[in-house]
């Protein structure tokens, strides 16, 4: 039983998150640029159009993606949900590692938008 509390809780946590930061994110950028919180890169930091330019579009891709994560999730835990302990450890492993590949990949996007609608000095582009 514990191990089937972990796998759910490990294979939910990362959409999870992503769920609940993408929907704040989509509503509200952090008030000001700062190195503590918030979508952090380079571009995003340039001035404050930036800043909320970044966070509602990485909400946007954080909604989307972390429904999808979400419900692969949890048709995986429910899948395995009788198997094995070695089987569910297996797949906890992959699923988190999977779901941190993807938060890294969905920097591309956003980073893209910022480039197509963003000078490099941060100014917006007409």
């Amino acid at each position: 039983m514990r191990d089937i509390i972990l796998l759910v809780f490990s294979g939910l946590l990362i959409p999870s998150l992503m769920l609940v930061f993408g929907f704040y994110f989509r509503k509200k950028a952090p008030e000001k640029i700062n190195h503590l919180f918030g979508y952090r890169t380079s571009m995003s930091m340039k001035n404050e159009d930036t800043w909320r330019f970044a966070h509602l579009y990485m909400g946007k891709v954080w909604c989307l993606t972390g429904t999808v994560m979400f419900i692969a999730s949890l048709i995986i835990i429910l899948l395995i949900f009788n198997k094995g302990s070695k089987c569910i450890d297996t797949a906890e492993i992959l699923m988190c590692t999977i779901q941190t590949i993807i938060i890294v990949i969905t920097l591309i996007p956003t980073e893209a938008a910022l480039r197509k609608n963003f000078y490099e000095d941060g100014i917006r582009k007409e």
